[in-house]
């Protein structure tokens, strides 16, 4: 009897190789699947892919950590920012005597 994996798992794996350029039969060694298999999850990936292309429910590493990077850019901007603004609230609240 076979394995069953979840379709987020396949969806995930597929992704390894579609977006992130990765070799199939590396892939494939590597997770203990089927190359046979995996390719028909990749057929199907592409197939939806191309159907909604809209809308990414699950992401893949890579993507997570330039999300990641982007997110530190714009917090440290945003720190920067409100330094910024807080010195000039000190400096306009001053009493002048």
């Amino acid at each position: 009897m076979g394995k069953h994996f979840s379709q987020e798992y396949k969806e995930y794996v597929s992704k390894l190789v579609v977006e992130e350029g990765r070799k199939a039969s590396e892939v494939a060694f590597e997770l203990e699947l089927s190359y046979k298999t995996m390719m028909r999850w990749i057929k199907d990936y592409k197939d939806k892919k191309q159907a909604k292309q809209s809308g990414e429910a699950y992401i893949t590493p890579s993507e997570l950590e330039k999300l990641k990077k982007q997110h530190e850019k714009e917090m440290q901007q945003l720190r920067e920012e409100n330094a910024i603004l807080k010195k000039a609230m000190h400096i306009f609240t001053k009493n002048p005597e």
